[in-house]
């Protein structure tokens, strides 16, 4: 009887081993599967950072292109100014011509 016994303790053992083998496999295979999704995880982060410094860069160059288109309207209002000052300085000199020659008559 005491043989019978430890034999089927021994199968007892022999399976629990074989059970416990088969778990830490799947367990290996989910801590692989983990590491995966971690490593795929640590990547989409640097690319959300990535991405969220571009887009804080574009912002940065948009905002300086507005400032430089705002100064462009400006520079352009004052070349239209002076356009007018000048062709007012033609004008008054087609009417001193005229006085020139007028006086010369």
């Amino acid at each position: 009887m005491a043989s019978a016994t430890s034999s089927s303790a021994r199968h007892l053992f022999d399976e629990s081993k074989k059970r416990l083998c088969v778990r830490v496999g799947e367990n290996a295979n989910n801590l692989g599967s983990v590491a995966r999704q971690v490593v795929r995880g640590s990547k989409s982060n640097e690319i959300m950072h990535q991405t969220l410094k571009n887009f804080t860069q574009v912002d940065v160059v948009s905002d300086y292109s507005h400032q430089n288109l705002q100064k462009m309207t400006l520079i352009l209002q004052h070349v239209g100014y002076q356009y007018d000052v000048m062709q007012d300085s033609v004008n008054h000199l087609d009417y001193l011509k005229e006085q020139v020659t007028a006086m010369e008559r």
